[in-house]
């Protein structure tokens, strides 16, 4: 018997290549999931390789109160690119961890305890991070969780702003909602949240973990609304594949961030990696070519599917496609009749986080796919 928990694919996986991935008998699969954003520069990047490699022939680990120049490096590539004036970093290993450390900064350096979340939103499912997780599936079984929570509508600034008061540690929001449906945030909503919580003393935490690293069109989603929180939390594609993540904040909150720490946090060869990722997106441009692509690939979407989907919606290459049936028939289809990995946002909406390296003929080779598999 198998040793898994959770239930797995029926296609093997044993090779990857760029945009590209292969089964063990060799088959080809256009990946436009990328492992839920994991790998934005594609599969066996050579600066990544070469940077894991170079640090594994050095040191593979020593704990984070000994400074390591693998681990500097990200600290300080972090810092210089996260909006201004964030410039304090700390690193751990996943997602769920980075959102769980941002709540527990915001309730230390505020002294309250209230946090708002909105409905559809995701951060993880750890028990802090799982309590400001919308859905009642991810949840129910392992209530109860941490308290004085409470959930707002999405995109609703109104609603924002009256439910934020004297007695909020922190606001915690995706700019574009990733397992709640592909949802972009409107700058006014995401505005008007920066208002109320400065006005509050309340930490803004933008959860970027599925948007940060130039999936939206920019470095940060948040470059993009003009708004700069008091965190931003990274990670799915911070390390091109590896295990990393961040919680980036301002000096207020780092002054006052309690007791935290993580025994991974910022090992050294996941922090090489973390660096030739972070690095190679900023040298080579990969956002700008995000919001290109995504652009040319959202059009086509639209043109050619027509009213046989609900709504093409997105920014850069995080794209969801609202369909009138059962998204996971379509995912199966595309995946066995057209070699073509995508994933569910949702029983109803198809989405897509491929390589930020694709190119408009693989978006062409997409839309032509989902215009078969939708009209069938």
């Amino acid at each position: 018997m198998s040793g898994f928990v959770f239930s797995e694919k029926p296609i093997q996986i044993e090779e990857g290549d760029g945009p590209y991935l292969y089964d063990d008998s060799g088959t080809e699969y256009l990946d436009m999931g990328a492992s839920y954003a994991c790998v934005p520069l594609g599969h066996d990047h050579d600066a990544v390789q070469s940077a894991v490699s170079e640090q594994l022939s050095k040191l593979t680990y020593v704990q984070a109160s000994y400074p390591n120049a693998a681990r500097t490096a990200l600290y300080e590539r972090l810092a210089e690119t996260a909006p201004d004036p964030i410039g304090k970093v700390w690193l751990c290993n996943s997602g769920t961890e980075a959102n769980e450390a941002a709540l527990k900064f915001a309730r230390s350096a505020t002294g309250n305890s209230k946090i708002i979340a909105t409905m559809q939103g995701f951060h993880g499912r750890t028990m802090g991070a799982l309590a400001t997780t919308w859905k009642d599936k991810y949840k129910k079984p392992y209530e109860p969780l941490i308290g004085d929570v409470e959930f707002v509508p999405y995109d609703d600034p109104d609603a924002m702003a009256e439910a934020v008061d004297d007695e909020t540690a922190a606001v915690i929001v995706e700019p574009v909602q990733g397992e709640g449906g592909i949802n972009p945030a409107s700058d006014e909503f995401l505005q008007r949240t920066r208002e109320v919580t400065e006005e509050s003393g309340a930490a803004l935490i933008f959860d970027e973990v599925q948007t940060g690293m130039g999936r939206t069109g920019t470095l940060w989603a948040a470059e993009g609304s003009g708004v700069v929180p008091d965190m931003i939390t990274a990670a799915k594609g911070l390390g091109n594949g590896l295990p990393v993540g961040a919680t980036l904040c301002r000096d207020w909150i780092a002054e006052n961030y309690g007791s935290h720490a993580s025994t991974f946090s910022g090992g050294p060869v996941i922090s090489a990696a973390a660096d030739a990722t972070v690095s190679t997106i900023v040298d080579e441009k990969i956002p700008a070519h995000a919001a290109d692509v995504g652009q040319y690939l959202r059009g086509q979407l639209e043109s050619e599917l027509g009213d046989a989907a609900r709504e093409v919606r997105g920014e850069g290459l995080m794209v969801g496609i609202e369909v009138k049936r059962g998204a996971n028939r379509i995912l199966k289809e595309l995946a066995l009749n057209h070699q073509l990995l995508a994933l569910p946002a949702g029983r109803t909406v198809v989405r897509l986080l491929p390589p930020l390296t694709i190119t408009e003929e693989h978006a062409d080779s997409v839309v032509d796919a989902l215009v078969e598999v939708i009209n069938e």
